[in-house]
């Protein structure tokens, strides 16, 4: 569905609408590599860019999201990710990208660039998410060999993953699409429950040694690499 390019940048926290407005004015915006214009619409397929300089540097964190604190949108009693990133770190501004359900950990990209969304959510591009996944049984060759193959899951078929034992019990999945808990629901319906799922990568970025609420930021080379991935650089 098309929308307004300042609707968009503004959406995407990058400007106000009449920020937005100025820079494509000065030609700071680009659409599919070409100045965008004033009043112009984009569609689903746009590759939006700002120019460099055209604002202030952005920031990426990756952070460990530890069990029972929620990705987004909090009830009450709840705790989430960026509440814990304001009151332990002083850290506002930012949000995360994607999400991870309440009852799974690990890593997610925290970022005030909405640019990234698109690029790094869409399916169709490919990028690649890797799991630690524990569960309630020991893991088969035919447990492995129909994870990667594609599970049927409420009539919907999943996209060939790579899947890789690590211990009797535990295996390293790797997905290129995110469907609402896909993994706990391409385990149940092959006959396995997950005890723990832990989200160890995203393209390049590595959860490594970070524990449950720990950050730091992704600069240099990693963040180089990350953004060519997603096709903004």
């Amino acid at each position: 569905m098309a929308v307004r390019l300042n609707k968009y940048l503004a959406d995407r926290k990058l400007a106000s609408r009449r920020e937005a407005d100025r820079l494509i004015a000065e030609g700071k915006v680009l659409v599919n590599g070409k100045k965008a214009t004033l009043g112009q619409q984009i569609g689903d397929d746009d590759i939006v860019r700002l120019a460099p300089g055209a604002t202030k540097p952005r920031t990426y964190l990756a952070y460990y999201k530890g069990v029972s604190i929620i990705t987004h949108s909090p009830s009450e009693g709840e705790v989430d990710v960026i509440t814990r990133l304001k009151k332990d770190y002083g850290l506002s501004g930012l949000f995360p990208i994607g999400r991870l359900d309440k009852a799974s950990e690990g890593l997610l990209i925290i970022t005030d660039d909405g640019l990234i969304t698109g690029p790094l959510l869409d399916s169709e591009n490919d990028n690649e998410k890797e799991y630690e996944v524990t569960v309630d049984k020991p893991v088969t060759i035919g447990l492995l060999k129909q994870l990667a193959l594609g599970v049927n899951i409420e009539g919907y078929k999943t996209k060939p993953a790579l899947a890789v034992p690590k211990g009797r019990n535990v295996f390293r999945l790797v997905l290129t699409e995110g469907k609402k808990h896909q993994i706990r629901r391409m385990c149940a319906a092959l006959g396995w429950q997950v005890d723990n799922l832990k989200r160890v990568r995203i393209v390049n970025i590595e959860l490594g040694k970070l524990k449950p609420n720990q950050y730091r930021k992704i600069v240099g080379k990693e963040l180089k690499d990350f953004l060519k991935a997603l096709g903004m650089v």
